[in-house]
This record gives structure tokens, C-alpha cells and sequence, in this order.
């Protein structure tokens, strides 16, 4: 192929992909509107939520996030960080997940988080549990060392791998990992 075609050619790749459309493109759809549908275990609770259209988060969505990520022991919610919930997005869409995302604990009132480091040397003291900017998780389906090299390869946070409870953990804290 001579220059001159080789130019015509990619100038038509170019261009179809100017116009297709912006669902075509995960990445482009991501930011025209971002989703999540959780499953919380110890409730049975389980919401869809579209929770960011183009460019605004939605705050009845925003809610509705953060009531099904409520400590459950003590019934409290909080404002759940809406970076957290865009860490979450951006996981399920690399990993290319469609169900429901199976969440172990999400908010953690001071209390709860105090009577868990009773029980487990593996729950920190500041826990950004406390702060609603960390979430404990699994993928059914999804192999727990794939989902763990994924998250830490999105460098995004505070990545903990907990083989044995079959979890990882995600928080928008400092990069950082560590397995429990």
C-alpha cells in the first residue's frame, strides 16, 4: 500500500469514528452517564442507579446509593463519596460486569467500626469506612485475583485483598495496597 492510500484510508477510519455514535465507545458512554446496581448482602437490599448524566451528579441518586450503603448495624447513613461510587463505575466497566455488584459493608458508623476492631485485626481505626469513602465488595463470576489486579492497575485508591472472605476492599484514599 502507497502512502497516498495508506492516508485515505486512515482519514475514513478517522471520520467514522467522528460520527458513530457515543454509546459505541464504553469510555465515551461513561461520560455521557454512569451506573451502578449493588446488591447489599447483609440486607437484601438491591438498587440501579444512574447516578451521573452528562456531567451532574444526581442527588436522589446520590441517596439512594448512600441509604443502600448504610451501616446496617446501626441503621445510619451518610453521604457516600461520589468518587467512591465513579471507582465502582469505572471497576465493573474494564472488567466488563453487568450484575449487581455484591457489597459486604460500605458506610461504617464509629461505633460499629470500633466493636468490628474488637473482632478483626484488619479493620483500621480511621477506617475511611467511617468517612463513606471506602467499600467492601465481590463480583460473583468474577475470579478475586483478576478483580484485585484490576483495581490496583486503575490507581485510584487503597486497594485490600482478602482472599479468605473473598472480598476486596476500595477506597479513594492515598494509592496503596495490602491483602488480609
Amino acid at each position: 500500500m502507497d502512502r497516498r492510500s495508506f492516508l485515505k484510508m486512515t482519514s475514513g477510519i478517522a471520520a467514522a469514528a467522528a460520527v458513530s455514535p457515543v454509546w459505541a465507545s464504553p469510555s465515551l458512554a461513561s461520560e455521557y452517564e454512569r451506573s451502578l446496581t449493588l446488591y447489599n448482602l447483609h440486607t437484601g437490599e438491591q438498587t440501579r442507579s444512574t447516578y451521573w448524566v452528562e456531567g451532574e451528579y444526581i442527588d436522589e441518586e446520590l441517596d439512594s446509593l448512600s441509604l443502600l450503603l448504610r451501616d446496617h448495624r446501626s441503621d445510619t447513613a451518610i453521604d457516600m463519596d461520589p468518587s467512591l461510587l465513579d471507582l465502582l463505575h469505572d471497576l465493573k466497566s474494564v472488567v466488563g460486569y453487568q450484575k449487581p455488584l455484591h457489597v459486604i459493608s460500605g458506610y461504617r458508623s464509629p461505633k460499629t467500626n470500633a466493636m468490628l476492631r474488637t473482632n478483626s485485626n484488619g479493620v483500621a481505626k480511621k477506617s475511611l469506612h467511617m468517612q463513606g469513602k471506602a467499600i467492601d465488595i465481590r463480583l460473583p463470576g468474577v475470579n478475586l485475583d483478576q478483580l484485585h489486579s484490576t483495581a490496583l492497575s486503575l490507581q485510584a485508591g487503597g486497594v485490600g485483598y482478602y482472599r479468605r472472605s473473598n472480598f476486596i476492599h476500595l477506597d479513594v484514599g492515598r494509592v496503596r495496597n495490602w491483602r488480609g
